[in-house]
């Protein structure tokens, strides 16, 4: 079964410079790649990604060309460094551009284009928040139809206050980090082919037509 897994890095840091969450999605990359899956790489501040809530914000946006990559791979690994204490602001804007996923739903049962793919993210930094940034971003995934399997983030922070990142700090090598790399990844690549077996039933269009009896 061939599976497609796209990685958006959400750097503040456009290519070339050098991105700590870079480094940190080519160890995930690798760990995927051993399952036999393949993968691809987007920096979105490379791609003129606007600001808003739809699908496409008109001449010149970089959006849809990256949700056209969501749409043909199976997984999507969202990976944003931490900022202030929480994902950073790409990873935000993002989550913003997915909400017009959800006024793309099909004929036959209104059901998103991101129904049946897995999601999983990853988050880096020297610096504390990891936690609540996975947990925003892990219910935006969820909201806006991708299934976020049971362990399927991780995360690498420094010791508390300033101090080295990822690549300076040698993250590569944490055992723990590591570990919920691969979690993440073997849970991932199981969900995905589960749902290309079996993919979901739900009729959104019916539910909501029932939702609205239940409601009177």
């Amino acid at each position: 079964m061939k599976l497609k897994a796209l990685f958006l890095n959400c750097t503040l840091k456009k290519s070339p410079e050098e991105s700590n969450t870079e480094a940190f999605i080519k160890k995930a990359e690798k760990v995927f790649n051993d399952l036999v899956v393949s993968t691809e790489i987007v920096r979105v501040v490379d791609k003129n990604v606007k600001f808003g809530t739809t699908s496409n914000e008109g001449k010149g946006d970089g959006w849809p060309g990256i949700l056209k990559k969501v749409k043909a791979a199976d997984m999507l690994i969202i990976a944003t460094p931490i900022w202030r204490g929480d994902r950073g602001a790409v990873a935000k804007m993002v989550a913003e551009r997915f909400d017009g996923i959800m006024e793309e739903g099909n004929d036959k049962d209104g059901q998103y284009p991101t129904y049946n793919k897995v999601a999983g993210v990853m988050v880096d930094g020297n610096e504390d928040g990891a936690k609540k940034a996975i947990s925003s971003m892990v219910f935006d995934l969820s909201e806006h139809g991708f299934t976020v399997p049971v362990n399927a983030f991780s995360y690498y922070v420094g010791e508390a206050g300033p101090g080295p990142s990822y690549i300076e700090a040698g993250g590569d090598k944490h055992e723990f980090t590591n570990n919920m790399i691969l979690l993440m990844a073997h849970n991932m690549v199981h969900m995905a082919k589960t749902l290309k077996e079996n993919p979901y039933p739900t009729d959104l269009k019916k539910l909501e037509k029932e939702a609205k009896k239940m409601s009177k």
